[in-house]
């Protein structure tokens, strides 16, 4: 693997692509990259050989999703296997560039002609994983409690979130990928470790680079990640709450704070009207169901087949000692969920 590059000061004040813009290509492949589902090591190296080419050339705005887009497919057929590797036609489609596919492999020759056909190239993604590790190996049991219920791996894609939005902002580019990565990595330490300063003094040692220069990094990325919020992918949680005038549990005791949910209550509250057009409503949806196969596929994909004649469609009646809670009970091909169950009192 080559050495870092130092391709940070490229942006001269003649070419006629500005920092916005180059900024807006970048979050337009950050797009592209996770419409496509592909590894992050990908889009950051993609992100490498777009700044790389544009220091070596000046090139009009109009041409800069081209360049973006020959970039990101030269960073993918390097990067990702063989069999996930999209297609020229798909690529052009899914990211919409406005390009051929003939556009982009000219363009992509013209960027291995200017970067002498070297793609491998140390990236600031690279410099985070050596780093993380780095400090779990140094402070692994301090850390683990410190993460709030995050394992490793998914800390370091919370890290990666952060390094992908500071590269789409032109003001981190006088910051080579190494002393970005450090800057994450001090500024997360800070928020997990009582002792973070030694272990960043130890780092800085160990990477041999002058504190002044990790100070302003930790700044700009400080001041970069003010607007950002990285988070892993949400988890429903559901609140309950007791309902406001329920009696007290035959024993005496007190009804905990799941006992009830808002959710029943307020269908308790339509149980009449409920079971009242239940069978019509079902009706209305067998008959909406025959209109169009692609419900009939899902019909018979779940197993629910049409009420019989004369069957009981659906039932509602109150138990647990008028605690409002219900329990419905639907014909067995109705539906997939199971009925709903009255809640244990412990």
């Amino acid at each position: 693997m080559r050495a870092e590059p130092f391709y940070c000061v490229y942006l001269d004040l003649d070419t006629d692509i500005s920092p916005e813009k180059r900024d807006e290509a970048v979050r337009w492949l950050r797009d592209v990259h996770s419409q496509l589902k592909l590894y992050p090591e990908t889009l950051c190296l993609a992100i490498g050989i777009l700044d790389r080419f544009l220091s070596a050339i000046k090139a009009r705005p109009k041409y800069l999703r081209c360049i973006a887009i020959s970039c990101f497919f030269l960073a993918v057929k390097t990067s990702e296997e063989d069999e996930r590797i999209p297609s020229l036609k798909e690529l052009v489609s899914s990211s919409k560039c406005g390009c051929s596919p003939s556009e982009i492999l000219r363009m992509e020759r013209i960027v291995l002609d200017k970067l002498n056909w070297d793609l491998h190239s140390a990236t600031a993604l690279d410099f985070l994983y050596i780093f993380h590790a780095m400090v779990l190996s140094c402070k692994s049991g301090r850390l683990n409690m410190a993460l709030s219920g995050l394992n490793p791996s998914q800390h370091v894609a919370l890290l990666t979130q952060q390094l992908f939005h500071c590269l789409a902002h032109s003001a981190l580019l006088p910051v080579c990928g190494s002393l970005l990565s450090l800057g994450l990595i001090t500024l997360e330490l800070e928020k997990l470790c009582p002792d973070w300063l030694a272990l960043t003094v130890d780092l800085l040692h160990k990477l041999q680079i002058d504190s002044s220069q990790l100070i302003g990094c930790r700044e700009l990325v400080a001041r970069c990640l003010s607007t950002h919020t990285a988070s892993l992918p949400p988890n429903t949680v559901y609140i309950c709450h007791p309902l406001p005038n329920a009696p007290e549990p035959r024993d005496g005791g007190v009804l905990p704070a799941w006992h009830v949910s808002p959710a029943l209550t307020a269908h308790s509250d339509l149980n009449t009207t409920h079971t009242r057009s239940c069978k019509s409503s079902a009706k209305r949806k067998v008959e909406h169901m025959e209109v169009d196969e692609y419900f009939d596929g899902i019909k018979r994909l779940y197993n629910e087949e049409s009420p019989q004649e004369g069957a009981p469609t659906c039932t509602a009646e109150t138990v647990g000692g008028g605690q409002g809670l219900l329990v419905i009970q639907q014909n067995a091909g109705s539906s997939p969920c199971p009925p709903l169950q009255p809640v244990r009192e412990t």
